[in-house]
C-alpha cells in the first residue's frame, strides 16, 4: 500500500501542485492538507480517494503558488476615517496645510492587499481538482506496481510453507507411537516405586495422550489454509483484511504443532514455519 505521486499545473496567475503518499494501514485514512481558501473542496476530494483506494495511510498535500505580487487596495472606511481625523486636526492649528495623500497612505490599515485571481476562482477550482484526480490514479499506478512485486513475495514464501508442511507431514507419522514409548518409560520407572497402581487404567491413559500429541489434525488443517491464500491471491481484489485473518489462522496451527512435538526435528520444523508465516504477516499488511 505504499506509493507516491505528484501532478503540477498552472492557470493564469498561479501555479499549484499535489503529493500524495501513501503508506501501510489496517484501514483507509485519508488526510488532506489545502491552503486557505480551499477547505470546502475536501468532502469532494476525500469521497473521490474513498472510491478509489480502499486501505492505507494516504496524505495528500497541495501547493499553491502565485505568479504575481499582490495588488494593493484602498480600505475606503479606514481611508474616510482617518481623513476626518486628519482635516479636524488641521482645522484646529491655524495656517495648517492640508493633509497630503502619501500621508494618509502611509497610515494602517489604509492600504490592504487586494484578493488575487487565485484557486478559489472557478477556473482554479477546476484545475486543482482535475490535477488530484490524476495524483490519484498516479498513486494507484504505483501501489499496483508494488502490488505485483508483493504478489511474487507471497508466493515464494507460501511455496516455503507447503514444502514445510510436507517436511513436518513426513516427521509426524511416528508422533504417536514416539509419545505413547516415552510414556510408557517414564510410567514403567513409577510402576516399580508403586506396584498398586492399575496397568491397564495407566496404559488408557498413555494411549489417550498420545492420540492428542497427534499433530495430522493440525497439518490438515494448515493445508486448508495454504489452498485458501493462494485462492486469495487468484482473487485480488481487496484481499487484505481477510489475507490478515487467515495468517493468523496459519499462526495458530503452527504453534499447536510446536507444542504438541515429541521430537526435536518436529520442533525445529515448526520454529521454521513460525518464522517464515511471521514474514509472511509482515507483507500482508501491504496488501490492499
Amino acid at each position: 500500500m505504499t506509493g507516491f505521486a505528484r501532478t503540477d499545473g498552472a492557470v493564469p496567475g498561479l501555479s499549484w501542485a499535489w503529493e500524495l503518499r501513501s503508506v501501510n494501514g489496517r484501514s483507509l485514512d485519508v488526510r488532506l492538507r489545502l491552503p486557505p481558501g480551499l477547505e470546502a473542496l475536501d468532502p469532494a476530494l476525500r469521497e473521490e480517494a474513498t472510491r478509489t483506494l480502499r486501505r492505507g495511510n494516504v496524505s495528500a498535500t497541495l501547493t499553491i503558488k502565485r505568479e504575481e505580487r499582490a495588488r494593493l487596495a484602498v480600505d475606503p472606511a479606514v481611508l474616510d476615517e482617518v481623513l476626518r481625523l486628519a482635516l479636524d486636526v488641521a482645522a484646529r492649528i491655524p495656517g495648517a496645510p492640508p493633509p497630503r495623500a502619501e500621508a494618509l497612505l502611509a497610515m494602517p490599515g489604509v492600504l490592504r492587499a487586494a484578493a488575487p485571481d487565485d484557486a478559489a476562482s472557478e477556473p482554479g477550482v477546476a484545475a486543482v481538482k482535475a490535477g488530484f484526480t490524476q495524483a490519484l490514479a498516479a498513486l494507484q499506478a504505483s501501489r499496483l506496481a508494488e502490488g505485483a512485486r508483493l504478489l511474487a513475495a507471497l508466493v515464494t514464501q507460501l511455496d516455503e510453507v507447503a514444502h514445510l508442511h510436507a517436511q513436518a507431514a513426513g516427521q509426524a507419522v511416528d508422533q504417536p507411537a514416539m509419545q505413547r514409548a516415552r510414556m510408557m518409560d517414564s510410567l514403567t520407572a513409577l510402576l516399580r516405586g508403586n506396584p498398586g497402581l492399575p496397568e491397564d487404567r495407566i496404559a488408557a491413559e498413555v494411549a489417550l495422550l498420545a492420540t492428542r500429541s497427534d499433530v495430522r489434525e493440525e497439518l490438515d488443517r494448515l493445508s486448508a489454509h495454504l489452498d485458501a491464500a493462494h485462492a486469495l491471491l487468484q482473487d485480488g481484489a481487496a484481499i487484505g483484511r481477510r489475507f490478515d485473518f487467515l495468517v493468523q489462522e496459519f499462526g495458530r496451527e503452527v504453534n499447536t504443532l510446536c507444542s504438541k512435538s515429541a521430537s526435536i526435528p518436529l520442533t525445529a520444523t515448526g520454529l521454521r514455519l513460525k518464522a517464515v508465516i511471521e514474514q509472511i504477516r509482515e507483507q500482508v499488511q501491504n496488501v490492499e
